[in-house]
């Protein structure tokens, strides 16, 4: 069975949204290694609405790329929403109706994982249903103060086991948990 990856760029204090404005100073070859493996590891995208059109305005037109951009462009995207309609960007399935119901059916198909990234909301509404299998946190050394945090307030209580640290040169360490009483597959 496939594996649901929730991958997410944080602050010291959880914030989460806009990486691209704040995370750029820690990123250098290591955590670019990092990020690499990880979408190696993966055969399909799961994407909330806002993170897809982000992602969809970006990475079809975005030079120097190399195969972490081919792979990118390539992979199947499933995005989660009710107001997409017309996906632009390719290999890009919607998924609307029961979501959690079609997230499980996609996590028993053969394959690699499936690698949740942004999508704030969409990972929040995953948490009760127990579909995500690990929870990947790379903490960057910075706090902002404000933003939109990963969890969000009222979320409910998950218990979490950590299975993995890792440190980098820049001072971000990636966490990584599953749920409470899981076992961690042998590459994590």
């Amino acid at each position: 069975m496939r594996k649901i990856v929730m991958t997410e760029y944080v602050t010291l204090d959880g914030v989460m949204e806009e990486p691209g404005r704040w995370s750029g100073p820690f990123f250098n070859d290591e955590t670019a290694k990092f990020k690499y493996d990880e979408l190696f590891a993966s055969d399909a995208l799961l994407l909330g609405r806002v993170t897809y059109e982000g992602f969809a305005a970006a990475w079809p037109t975005m030079e120097g790329t190399g195969d972490f951009g081919e792979r990118m462009n390539a992979l199947p995207k499933y995005v989660v929403s009710t107001t997409l309609t017309d996906p632009s960007w390719n290999n890009t399935t919607v998924l609307g109706g029961d979501v959690p119901a079609e997230i499980a059916q996609l996590k028993q198909r053969e394959g690699q994982d499936i690698l949740l990234s942004g999508s704030a909301e969409l990972t929040n509404s995953l948490i009760p249903t127990g579909l995500i299998d690990e929870y990947r946190l790379m903490v960057h050394p910075l706090v902002l103060g404000n933003g939109k945090r990963l969890f969000k307030e009222g979320i409910g209580n998950t218990t979490l086991q950590l299975v993995d640290t890792q440190p980098f040169s820049t001072g971000i360490v990636v966490l990584t948990y599953v749920p409470a009483g899981q076992e961690a597959s042998p590459e994590s």
